[in-house]
C-alpha cells in the first residue's frame, strides 16, 4: 500500500493562510502525482508522471520547471503496485464512491479518455493582505470545454477530514495537448479508463516555520460550509 502525502490545509486556506510555505522541490521528493496551488492561491496545479502544470486565471497552461516555486497546500503521492484498473461511465463522483467503498478510507483516481463536456475553475493569484479562499471563490473563473481528450485525477478522503482537506473527491483535469486544465466542477463523457488506488496511510505535513500558519484563527463552525462553496 502507498501514503498519501499532503502538505498545508484547507481549513489555513479558509483562514487567509495563502502563502507558499513548501516549494515544489521539496513536494515532488515525497510523490511524483497529484494536485495543489501555487503561493497566493496562484492558479490549478497538476502533477503527472513527475510533470508538473500549473493552469492560471487567464486559462493557459504552463509547464512550470522552477523547483523553486512555493505552494501552500498540495496533495502528492507515488503511484503503488496496488492499482485497481477502473472503468468510469457514469458521470458521478458519488458513484465512484459507492462503488468501491470509500466512504472511511482515502484514495486516488486518474482516468483518461474523450470526455463529452468538462466545466472547471481556476483560483486567480491573490496579493497580500489575503482575502479568505470563500472570497477568492466568489471571483474565479470558469471555462468549459468540449470534447476534449485529457486526464481527470484526485483524491477522496472521508467526511471526518473534512476540514484538514476537501471531503468527498478533489478532482483536476488536463487536456492532452495540455492547453486546457483546472479543478472540475462537472464532467461527462463516454467509458473513462484508468486506475484507484487506495491509501493505508497518510502523512500530514503541516509549516511550522510559518508565522502565520501557527498563529492563524480558523472559524470551525463554518470552515466546512466554506470548503464546500469554495471547492464546488
Amino acid at each position: 500500500m502507498t501514503t498519501l502525502y499532503e502538505h498545508g490545509t484547507l481549513a489555513a486556506l479558509m483562514a487567509g493562510n495563502l502563502a507558499g510555505t513548501l516549494s515544489l522541490k521539496e513536494l515532488l521528493t515525497h510523490g511524483s502525482t497529484g494536485l495543489g496551488t501555487f503561493d497566493g492561491v496562484d492558479g490549478e496545479v497538476v502533477i503527472l508522471d513527475g510533470e508538473v502544470y500549473q493552469a492560471d486565471a487567464t486559462g493557459r497552461v504552463n509547464h512550470v520547471m522552477d523547483p523553486n516555486v512555493i505552494l501552500p497546500f498540495a496533495s502528492v503521492h507515488f503511484p503503488g503496485n496496488d492499482q485497481q484498473a477502473v472503468t468510469v461511465t457514469a458521470t458521478s463522483k458519488a458513484a465512484l464512491t459507492t462503488k468501491y467503498q470509500l466512504a472511511n478510507v482515502f484514495a486516488y483516481v486518474r482516468v483518461s479518455g474523450e470526455f463529452d463536456h468538462v466545466k472547471v475553475r481556476i483560483a486567480p493569484k491573490q496579493t497580500q493582505p489575503y482575502p479568505s479562499l470563500l472570497e477568492v471563490a466568489k471571483h474565479q473563473p470558469v471555462f468549459e470545454q468540449t470534447h476534449v481528450s485529457g486526464t481527470l485525477l484526485g483524491y477522496y478522503a472521508p467526511d471526518i477530514f473534512g476540514t484538514v482537506t476537501a471531503a468527498g473527491w478533489h478532482l483536476h483535469f488536463i487536456s492532452d495537448d495540455r492547453q486546457f486544465a483546472g479543478h472540475v466542477l462537472a464532467f461527462t463523457g463516454g467509458e473513462l479508463t484508468g486506475e484507484l488506488e487506495v491509501f493505508d496511510s497518510l502523512e500530514q505535513h503541516f509549516p511550522i516555520t510559518d508565522q502565520e500558519f501557527r498563529q492563524g484563527r480558523v472559524d470551525l463552525a463554518n470552515v466546512k460550509a466554506g470548503i464546500h462553496a469554495a471547492e464546488g
